[in-house]
């Protein structure tokens, strides 16, 4: 299974971005999957996702502002980042659970200037 995220940049604060993320050689389907971010030094921490009862779970941080939502036959999961703020400056990864162990894409970058 490989990752593809895409849709990084750099941003003023208070801005939009939606990143992609698309599967090949394997499906997203209704698997748990997700997206994570990381910032130098700190861990790599859950942004937003989809359990395997397709329920969705957010970081308080970004609760309200992201939205995460996949697209099944694209075989793709986005994550719309409404109302950016520096804080949100990070490495973003997409994850995905699939044959019992966990598939990373290559992460992308997300840039907001104050």
């Amino acid at each position: 299974v490989q990752l593809q995220a895409s849709g990084g940049g750099l941003v003023q604060a208070g801005g939009s971005l939606r990143l992609s993320c698309r599967a090949s050689g394997g499906t997203f389907g209704y698997n748990a999957c997700g997206w994570y971010r990381q910032t130098p030094g700190k861990q790599r921490e859950l942004v937003a996702g989809f359990r395997s009862d397709r329920s969705t779970n957010y970081a308080d941080s970004v609760r309200g502002r992201f939205t995460i939502s996949r697209d099944i036959r694209a075989n793709t999961i986005y994550l719309q980042m409404n109302s950016l703020n520096p804080d949100d400056t990070a490495v973003y990864y997409c994850k995905l659970f699939r044959l019992g162990r966990d598939w990373w894409g290559q992460g992308t970058l997300v840039t907001v200037s104050s």
